[in-house]
């Protein structure tokens, strides 16, 4: 009994009849539906394999986060206690804050430049299942990681300095622009860079995993598609965030609550270590799919289009029966 249901679960069910192409998804929504619906418990068991790697991150946001709660409440509880007060300079506030950004940002750095080539293995097997391939949870997963190895290193080492880099040069023009204003210009190219960066990366993985691209032209071309869909770029960007948005509004209009606190990192470390990354992924490969077969496959010569949806040339020629076959 336990073999069998081991088996359905990891193979599917002996038996069941394909779709036929009528029954096939017409529209992307549909064809989203439809491979989550049936790619979840994959999905499931590819987070918990891509969660590993992200391990080091959570412990540094974590320390981070404990840090900066630390420091808030030193000064803002301060203010209750005149006593409290007394042993306080506000002066000190803002420094310490950046003190422990700065900290915290450096100890990210190497945490995310080690993800790059797991987050390639997995954008594969995402795209793969995004459009209703076949691809296996591990061995895919794994020969992905070893061909993209070398410019998924390389975009994310460089995702890892974006942050410490932005928030550095932001910090440091700021405070030049409080005695000279040209300076507002170098601090507002530095933070449009670190946005810039943030929506293009949404398409350097599946553009990875998609085509044989160099690095210089790989860059290149997420840059352009994230300009060119600015809009749907900053949109899925915010749909990743949607369970940090949650949270952080739960925790605002609860007023700081303990409790909320408490269990609510445990909740969202619970949501991403069981199918919160790989489901970013998976919808990150369902948007850039269609992407691709506007811009770019449907300008290269007999490159397949709309996978995984239904076209009248799946239908075919009906096959003759016996007797048509035998009149000829």
């Amino acid at each position: 009994m336990f073999k069998n249901f081991r088996n359905n679960y990891y193979f599917g069910k002996a038996g069941q009849g394909d779709l036929t192409p009528e029954d096939m998804p017409t529209t992307r929504s549909q064809l989203f539906s439809v491979t989550l619906r049936t790619r979840l418990p994959q999905l499931i068991r590819l987070n918990v394999v891509y969660a590993l790697i992200w391990i080091p991150t959570l412990i540094v946001l974590w320390l981070m986060g404990s840090v900066l709660l630390n420091v808030l409440g030193k000064y803002f509880g301060a203010a209750e206690s005149a006593e409290a007060a007394a042993t306080v300079n506000p002066a000190n506030f803002w420094p310490e804050i950046y003190g422990a950004v700065d900290f915290g940002l450096l100890l990210l750095f190497p945490c995310i430049a080690i993800t790059g080539p797991f987050t390639a293995g997995v954008s594969y097997v995402c795209r793969n299942w995004s459009r209703d391939e076949h691809a296996f949870v591990w061995s895919d997963f794994k020969d992905a990681v070893k061909e993209n190895w070398k410019q998924a290193l390389g975009v994310s080492v460089i995702t890892g300095l974006v942050p410490v880099a932005v928030f550095i040069g932001v910090r440091t023009y700021h405070n030049f622009a409080m005695t000279n204003w040209i300076f507002i210009i170098p601090e507002a190219i530095v933070a449009l860079f670190g946005v810039l960066w943030a929506l293009s990366v949404t398409y350097m993985y599946p553009l990875m995993v998609s085509y044989e691209l160099s690095f210089k032209n790989l860059l290149r071309n997420a840059f352009m598609l994230g300009v060119a869909r600015l809009p749907m770029s900053v949109a899925v960007r915010l749909l990743h965030c949607v369970p940090l948005l949650i949270f952080a509004a739960v925790l605002w209009f609860s007023g700081l609550s303990m409790t909320v606190l408490s269990w609510g990192p445990m909740v969202l470390v619970l949501w991403y270590g069981l199918l919160g990354l790989a489901l970013s992924r998976f919808v990150t490969a369902s948007y850039t799919n269609a992407v691709f077969d506007r811009f770019i496959n449907s300008r290269i010569e007999g490159a397949k289009v709309n996978r995984g949806l239904y076209q009248e040339e799946d239908v075919g020629e009906p096959e003759e029966t016996q007797e048509q076959k035998d009149v000829h």
